[in-house]
């Protein structure tokens, strides 16, 4: 591709924002990082980025920053707060913000890619999967926020060429999150939550990155929304088997009343009170995990923009798995 093609990454030294970053270097673009000054820079040391310490309320910086832009790929989120507020200024103004800006200086942009979240919709009802047409029913603050976020742009989406998807859980090398399941399983336990079958839609970082790419060079994206997810559902027991499998070794299986999840939720979340971080671990977070159905059809991104799930559950995780080891995580 042309190497005058300028992309701005927001959420640029996170997991998804500095794998999508690897992908716009390949294909040549420059690529602008947008970062807030205390980001880690862990994941974007060495490679040929332009790094914007400006944070996303700095509108000066953000004019100089967009003004050129061929591309606004907005990552950045906040996923755990301690308020409202939080969740509000960190996923709906700060998106505000680079719109103005963008329509100030940069109105004619060939796209801009908001990354939403499977918590925008909410779980499927009823175990039928959730598509673009579903009424989005989110269950938690950072859900609904997201939600919000959604919402104002598409109030900007008759003055703007924006696109949003709609990620759903995700895993990958660098992934500090469902890392957590492989941590657990390294000592021995594979934890589910529940006495009933739970299906999900697993996405490797890979084929997200692929997806946002994809939206973004498609015209009949403009203005749509696609989960990108994967194109199979999965249950937790069938997870653990291919992590047992990418680890060489068994685990015991503990299954988790819904209530001692909810429990633990609370005392971690009355700790987080004397703390100035938010809890990791929450009831927000426990009522996400003891939902019984969190899937949605890709149809849509399939159809539209030729996605396709290209890494299988089993190649994904044992890679995975290989990083963590190298990385000496695990």
């Amino acid at each position: 591709m042309d190497s005058k093609i300028i992309s701005v990454v927001t959420g640029a030294s996170g997991f998804v924002g500095s794998h999508l970053v690897d992908k716009l270097l390949e294909q040549g673009h420059h690529v602008k990082c947008i970062l807030r000054k205390t980001s880690s820079k862990r994941w974007l040391e060495g490679k040929p980025v332009e790094i914007v310490d400006c944070g996303l309320f700095d509108k000066k910086s953000l004019k100089e920053v967009l003004k050129d832009a061929d591309y606004l790929f907005h990552v950045a989120g906040v996923v755990k707060a301690k308020s409202n507020e939080e969740y509000i200024d960190g996923n709906v103004e700060s998106t505000r913000v680079l719109l103005e800006v963008l329509l100030e200086v940069n109105p004619n942009i060939k796209r801009v890619i908001i990354v939403s979240s499977q918590t925008a919709c909410g779980p499927s009802i009823n175990g039928i999967p959730c598509t673009e047409e579903s009424k989005e029913n989110p269950i938690t603050r950072y859900g609904k926020s997201k939600f919000t976020q959604e919402q104002l742009a598409r109030s900007y989406m008759d003055r703007l060429k924006i696109s949003i998807i709609r990620a759903v859980a995700v895993f990958g090398p660098r992934d500090t999150e469902i890392y957590l399941v492989f941590k657990t399983y390294k000592k021995g336990f594979m934890g589910l939550i529940g006495f009933d079958k739970k299906l999900v839609n697993l996405i490797h970082v890979y084929d997200l990155v692929n997806g946002i790419i994809l939206a973004a060079r498609n015209e009949k994206a403009i203005g749509q929304t696609y989960f990108i997810g994967s194109q199979e559902y999965y249950d937790w027991v069938q997870i653990g088997e291919v992590i047992s499998k990418a680890m060489g070794k068994k685990a015991l299986i503990i299954r988790v009343p819904h209530s001692l999840v909810f429990t633990v939720a609370a005392v971690a979340e009355s700790f987080a009170l004397f703390s100035s971080k938010a809890a990791t671990f929450n009831i927000e977070k426990a009522r996400d995990f003891v939902q019984k159905y969190w899937t949605c059809d890709v149809s849509k991104a399939v159809n539209e923009l030729g996605f396709r799930q290209e890494i299988s559950l089993e190649d994904g995780i044992k890679q995975t798995v290989d990083w963590y080891r190298e990385e000496k995580w695990l």
